[in-house]
Order: structure tokens, then C-alpha cells, then sequence
């Protein structure tokens, strides 16, 4: 082989090193796509990498296995429309009035800004698809909090079929016009979420993907139905395999386009399994709606593969609301400060460049329940009625009160709740009496480590207290 040759082939070799080097430096300075996957009322063992044997989510699974799997997260509420206004905000919902459950004909305030307006106003395609529970006034529309796109409903939950006369709140709509559908809700959703992906092409897209799956009604299709037909949770599986078959769809659709590396994506529920919808909480105390880790610690993914390691766990104690300055910090979008945001960026934790926990501190609070975690303690209170304490690290099913056994400890976390109560204002909307009185009786009784005699105010033995 002559000396030519070889600098000829030597010549070859470098041109395409430097392209290929130019190449991963283009790539690695492209903004990330984002997508938020919410789903609804999940418990928090009913995924297979949250450790399920009976309900199948190969789908989800490899979600988690290609990013980081989180053992301590949280959200912000323990109740769905509170929940959505911390995510969608990155603040405590408390600090603007959105404290009780549904929107109160007021929904979210107008001077609070959305993730979707942060990344709008910095060059993103940015789409709302599914349940929305922010508010039904037209200033509260996805469309005029920041996405270019709405493609769900208003309301809390509505039927996954086709309704024949629904009402604005519970239409299916694509940014204000009423969308008639066939088929089944998730596959709806699911669908469109890969058209806006396709529609969005060489623009960077921020999608915030909110699944009414698996709030009840249980409704699934007969295909599904019949593929679980002897499971103990029969409706319940087949509305989670659904669900999973349209987080595949969406991420086959990222890898055909070849936008899978680069795309930040998160999965979780926005509160605890429902006790009315077959959901399993695990080793954790109570579901939905009460302050004990049941209803608020849920699971929760990052995927993120061009820059987070796959495949791995984090213990640090984390919160929905890290969501928001998480997304914009790998955006590289500054001017957060202004924002006075109360999540953190996850990144540098996940990449090993800080060590430790995101959070020492967590709060929640909604009307008359309120909770705090400092570290590894947590004490609940209940408005005229006490309070307990527990360490979790040591009592993760919340059973041993230490309140008075570690009287100093709790007087400092008392304390440190109350500093963070003075910063919030009142709730501007509360909840129907009968359900505060059902969401009283079920926190005494857990406080007591005992089984509530009622979960919800359709039930007789609170109809019957009630009336008298």
C-alpha cells in the first residue's frame, strides 16, 4: 500500500470525524422537546417498574428503564384540580387560592404565569392535550394560558365513549370547538398526541399530555375487557393496558422521527390511587384525598437519554412542582428568578453534580388537613381535632404517633409549617360541607390507625349521620 494511499485514507478519516464531532455538538445544543405525562387517580404500586405483578405496562416500563425512576416524589395536592394548578405553576397553588378541589367558578389566577407560557414565549410549539380542571371561564382556557393547541375537556372526568349531548365543561374539543369522536378516550388522546408531534417538525414542542385514565367511570373497551377477563381488577387493567398502549404510541413515534434522545419526558400520577377505582397504594397509608402518603407520593419518572444516565433509581425527596424549573433550566430559558418558583432543577442532582435531596421540605394543606415534611419526619393536623407525627425512613405505612415521645422534634416542625402557612392567603373557594365532614371523619380515623366507616358522601352510613 502506497504512502498516498494511506494519507488519503488518514484524510478520509478525519473529515468524517470532524463531521460526525460537528454533528454531536449541533445535536447537543438543539433545545429539548418536553412532555409532561400526567395520569389520573393511578396507584402507587399498579405499574410493573413500581413493582405490579398483575397489571401489564411494558410500555411505561421502558420508560423507566431508559431514565431515572424516583422512590420519594410527590405533588402538591392531594386531590386533582389543586395538583394540576402546583405542576402547571411550579408554585405551592396555595400562594394564589387554589387550595380546594375543583376550580370554584375562579380557576387559575390571572396574574400567575404556566410552564406553556414560560416556553411559548421562548419559541416552543406548545400543546395541552386531555383533562384540563383549571377553570371553565374563557380567561382560564388552555388556549389563553399558554398553549398553542388544546385538544380534551374541561371538566374533571366524563365518560371515555361518546356522549350524546355534553356539556361545554365535558365536550371534547380542539381549542374551543367541539370535536365528535368515535372510539375509546385514551386512544383519542393517544392519536393526537402523535399528530401534534408530526405537526410540530424542526420547532421545538413543550406538550402537556393529562390522561383522564384511570379516574373513574371504569370504562374500558371490550377487547380489553375480554384480554383480562378472569383479573381480580378487570376494569381497572384493561383501562391501564390502554393507557400504556398509548404511551407506546407516542414514543414510537419520537423514535421514528428521531426526536426520542433529546426529548425530556415525565410520567406520573397527579395524586394518589382512588379508593373507588381498584387502585392499590402498596405499603403506603391511605389514597386520594388525604394527607397521609397514600394520597400524595406517587410514582414518577424522568427520561431524558441524551443526558441522563438510564435505568437508575433516586432516593432524594422530590416534588411535581421541580417540574417547571426542571423543563425550562434544560430549555436553557433564564430569568427564573422572577418566576419565584417553589420546585427545583432536578438535573444537576440526576447528573451527580449536587448531592443529596432536591427538598428538605414539603408542605401540603387543603382546608381544614394540612401535612409537613422536614427531612425524614412528617406530622399531619387536623383542624379541631390534633395531630400526629412519624419517621418515615423508620414507619413508611404512617402507624407509630411520636408527637409526644419526640415532642421537640415536632414543636420544630410545627413551627417551620407555620412559617410557611403565614406566606399563603386564604383559599378563595372550599368544598361542599358534606364532603369536608366525610374528608374530617377519614383523617380522625387514620390518625388513629383506624379504618374509616366511610369513604365518600354516597355511602349509607354517612347518608344516615348525615340526615340526622
Amino acid at each position: 500500500m502506497s504512502r498516498y494511499f494511506l494519507v488519503f485514507l488518514m484524510s478520509i478519516g478525519i473529515l468524517f470525524s470532524c463531521k460526525s464531532e460537528k454533528s454531536n455538538q449541533e445535536k447537543s445544543t438543539e433545545k429539548p422537546n418536553v412532555i409532561v405525562i400526567l395520569v389520573d387517580d393511578a396507584g402507587y404500586i399498579d405499574f410493573g417498574f413500581m413493582g405490579s405483578k398483575d397489571l401489564q405496562t411494558p410500555h411505561i416500563d421502558a420508560l423507566a428503564k431508559s431514565g431515572v425512576k424516583f422512590t420519594d416524589a410527590h405533588v402538591s395536592a392531594t386531590v386533582c384540580a389543586p395538583s394540576r394548578a402546583g405542576l402547571i405553576t411550579g408554585k405551592y397553588q396555595q400562594r394564589f387560592g387554589f387550595e380546594a378541589n375543583g376550580t370554584g367558578g375562579i380557576g387559575l389566577s390571572d396574574d400567575v404565569t404556566t410552564i406553556a407560557d414560560v416556553f411559548k414565549n421562548n419559541g416552543y410549539n406548545t400543546f395541552a392535550l386531555g383533562k384540563w380542571h383549571l377553570g371553565e371561564n374563557e380567561s382560564d382556557h388552555p388556549n389563553k394560558r399558554g398553549f398553542d393547541e388544546f385538544y380534551g375537556f374541561l371538566s374533571g372526568s366524563r365518560s371515555y365513549f361518546p356522549l350524546e349531548k355534553p356539556s361545554k365543561e365535558k365536550m371534547l374539543q380542539h381549542n374551543g370547538k367541539r370535536i365528535v369522536f368515535n372510539g375509546y378516550m385514551t386512544d383519542v388522546l393517544g392519536d393526537q398526541s402523535v399528530k401534534f408531534i408530526e405537526t410540530s417538525k424542526d420547532k421545538p414542542f413543550f406538550m402537556y399530555l393529562s390522561f383522564n385514565a384511570v379516574h373513574t367511570p371504569m370504562q374500558a373497551k371490550q377487547e380489553d375487557l375480554d384480554r383480562f377477563n378472569n383479573h381480580p381488577r378487570k376494569k381497572l387493567a384493561a383501562m391501564t393496558w390502554s393507557l400504556d398502549e398509548n404511551v407506546g404510541k407516542l414514543l414510537k413515534k419520537l423514535d421514528d422521527l428521531n426526536k426520542r434522545n433529546n426529548t425530556l419526558i415525565y410520567f406520573l400520577s397527579d395524586n394518589g390511587g382512588a379508593h373507588n377505582n381498584q387502585s392499590l397504594t402498596g405499603p403506603l397509608k391511605g389514597w386520594k384525598g388525604n394527607k397521609f402518603e397514600g394520597g400524595h407520593r406517587v410514582p414518577f419518572i424522568l427520561s431524558w437519554p441524551i443526558e441522563i444516565s438510564s435505568n437508575v433509581s433516586f432516593d432524594g425527596l422530590t416534588s411535581s412542582l421541580d417540574i417547571f424549573s426542571t423543563s425550562i433550566s434544560a430549555a436553557k430559558i433564564k430569568n427564573q428568578k422572577r418566576l419565584q418558583l417553589d420546585g427545583v432543577n432536578l438535573i444537576p442532582y440526576l447528573k451527580g453534580e449536587k448531592q443529596g435531596h432536591p427538598h428538605h421540605k414539603l408542605f401540603w394543606r387543603k382546608l381544614d388537613e394540612s401535612a409537613a415534611r422536614v427531612r425524614e419526619y412528617k406530622i399531619i393536623n387536623l383542624k379541631g381535632f390534633g395531630s400526629v407525627m412519624y419517621n418515615l425512613n423508620k414507619d413508611l405505612g404512617e402507624t407509630i404517633d411520636l408527637s409526644q415521645t419526640h415532642s421537640k422534634k415536632f414543636d420544630t416542625i410545627l413551627s417551620v409549617y407555620k412559617t410557611w402557612e403565614n406566606q399563603l392567603i386564604n383559599p378563595l373557594w372550599i368544598e361542599e360541607k358534606p364532603w369536608m365532614d366525610v374528608t374530617w371523619h377519614i383523617h380522625k380515623q387514620l390518625m388513629n390507625n383506624k379504618n374509616p366507616e366511610y369513604k365518600d358522601i354516597w355511602n349509607p352510613n354517612f347518608l344516615n349521620k348525615y340526615k340526622k
